[in-house]
């Protein structure tokens, strides 16, 4: 299977799970600032590696599925990031697909485009490997935030995200995941 193939069909299992989660919670996501969904997205890389690095896992929560989350919450911070200030709190399950859709179609553009650039380097990659990455990022999204987002050089936190994202997709397909 093709990668452009892999990210669709992992992002729509991603998406029912959250639209699932819409309707049974509405958008309680919304209340989070990005500081707060950095912070959920380093509780799941955290434990990916704790049980990476110890071999033991005592909670039965498959790994995989804390990578799938790590996409969603992703895709919660990009939301965050571009919807209208005076968005609602509350919004319909209609304008959460549209907002969700949009941000992944963007993640897809950017995984295609770095994808062909850098040859699918990834392939050749451990999921550990892409675990450090994705903390990584993370360490360096907490540092933007925690400067106010003054960065000099850097990425913006919104490409972290989207790196993160895709590095999650990387990690599953690897996996094995379809």
């Amino acid at each position: 299977m093709t990668t452009p193939d892999h990210y669709d069909l992992l992002l729509a299992r991603c998406r029912t799970l959250f639209l699932a989660k819409t309707h049974d919670y509405g958008t309680a996501w919304r209340i989070l600032r990005l500081p707060s969904v950095t912070d959920q997205i380093f509780i799941k890389a955290n434990r990916i590696r704790t049980i990476q690095e110890t071999g033991v896992q005592l909670v039965a929560d498959d790994v995989n599925e804390e990578f799938v989350a790590i996409i969603n919450y992703c895709l919660i911070a990009l939301m965050q990031l571009h919807l209208p200030k005076e968005t609602s709190l509350d919004m319909t399950p209609d304008a959460v697909a549209e907002a969700y859709d949009a941000e992944a179609a963007e993640n897809r553009r950017l995984l295609l485009a770095k994808n062909h650039d850098y040859g699918e380097a990834w392939r050749q990659m451990r999921v550990s490997s892409i675990t450090d990455l994705i903390l990584m990022k993370l360490h360096r999204v907490k540092q933007l935030e925690d400067i106010g987002g003054a960065a000099l050089v850097s990425e913006s936190v919104e490409g972290s995200y989207r790196d993160m994202l895709n590095y999650a997709v990387f990690a599953l397909i690897l996996r094995g995941e379809q």
